[in-house]
């Protein structure tokens, strides 16, 4: 196992490269992208340099994914670029790790932000070493309309300047209302429907334990176990935070378990000392049920991983709802970094 290296934190003002490695988010919603931006220079007082890859379409970007790898080894060896935002997520980013240089990466430590299918260059990036966040995401997290939640903003300005996350408090209300902005400009200024946050379940054994995170998004993480693409050695995960999360596919139950069956069966599971569950969305654009039904499904969800946690991992606490993921608001979690997981004080902090 190489040490871990997080790379310097930005400044204001610094430049950041905005880039696609995914699919063409901003292409088929402009007005999304170019919010997103906006909050980069505005709320944050940093400098975008979209690269070519970030404005490329759908089509394009399945069709060369050379070409997306190149924007990320372009960035991250920028010395006058500071860190690297990824526009949206997609389906097929594992096509491009073939085409991706590790060990250039790690020469180049660079703070790079983005969740959903980037999920894979982050699995990448934690087998060379690296630090990376999960999230702040230019389109769907910082390019959310209304304005932008202050728990997402608190978090990704400590994503982007501090040396440490710390603490993950829940927020006070939170939506997965599907994002009908992104087809209608003219909804932008409006917000979603907020409710109260319904708060964490803590399950699982009661010790406190400390490790470092690895994951992200869950069907990435399927992904990977069915084709060994960066995955870590079992030992490498020795004391590791599984933190895993679910996207607005509202994937059932079962298929949930059967990711964490597969990291079961193959002796991986055991070796966390926690895990973590971002807060499953309910609801999309294709399907929108009634909330008692989207309550009982979150409910399913959740007895479903402390079940099968259970089996193959009983020493492990497990979290249950945390702001992370593909809901609204969010906060980064750094994949990588270290975390203490304290069932007695209900706290969880990147450290």
């Amino acid at each position: 196992m190489r040490e871990f290296v997080t790379p310097p934190p930005l400044e204001p003002g610094d430049r950041v490269a905005v880039v696609g490695p995914s699919s063409g988010g901003a292409r088929n919603a402009p007005h999304v992208f170019e919010l997103g931006l906006q909050r980069l220079r505005e709320r944050f007082d940093l400098e975008p340099v979209v690269y070519p890859t970030a404005r490329q379409s759908d089509r394009f970007l399945a069709a060369n994914p050379r070409a997306r790898a190149a924007d990320i080894h372009d960035a991250f060896e920028d010395p006058d670029i500071a860190g690297v935002v990824a526009t949206i997520g997609g389906s097929d980013q594992l096509r491009v790790l073939d085409h991706l240089d590790p060990g250039r990466l790690r020469a180049h430590p660079t703070r790079f932000y983005g969740m959903s299918d980037n999920t894979n260059i982050q699995l990448l990036l934690w087998t060379a070493g690296l630090v990376s966040y999960n999230g702040a995401q230019l389109m769907n997290e910082l390019g959310v309309p209304g304005e932008l939640p202050a728990y997402t903003e608190t978090y990704c300005r400590r994503a982007f300047f501090d040396d440490r996350l710390g603490e993950l408090t829940p927020a006070e209300r939170w939506t997965d209302e599907p994002s009908t902005w992104w087809t209608d400009p003219t909804e932008l200024d409006t917000p979603p429907a907020y409710e109260p946050n319904p708060g964490r379940r803590w399950a699982g054994a009661s010790r406190t334990v400390e490790g470092r995170l690895w994951g992200g998004n869950r069907t990435v993480v399927e992904w990977h176990l069915a084709t060994d693409r960066y995955l870590p050695e079992s030992a490498a995960l020795d004391g590791a935070v599984l933190c895993l999360e679910t996207a607005e596919s509202i994937p059932e139950p079962e298929a949930v378990r059967g990711t964490l069956l597969c990291l079961g069966e193959r002796g991986l599971l055991a070796q966390f000392d926690g895990v973590l569950v971002g807060r499953p969305p309910t609801r999309s654009f294709l399907t929108e049920p009634p909330r008692e039904r989207r309550e009982a499904y979150r409910e399913r969800l959740y007895e479903t991983v402390v079940e099968t946690v259970g089996r193959y991992d009983p020493s492990a606490p497990v979290v249950l709802g945390l702001d992370w993921g593909h809901t609204t608001p969010t906060a980064p979690v750094p994949l990588g970094s270290r975390v203490r997981v304290d069932p007695n004080t209900e706290t969880v902090r990147c450290l």
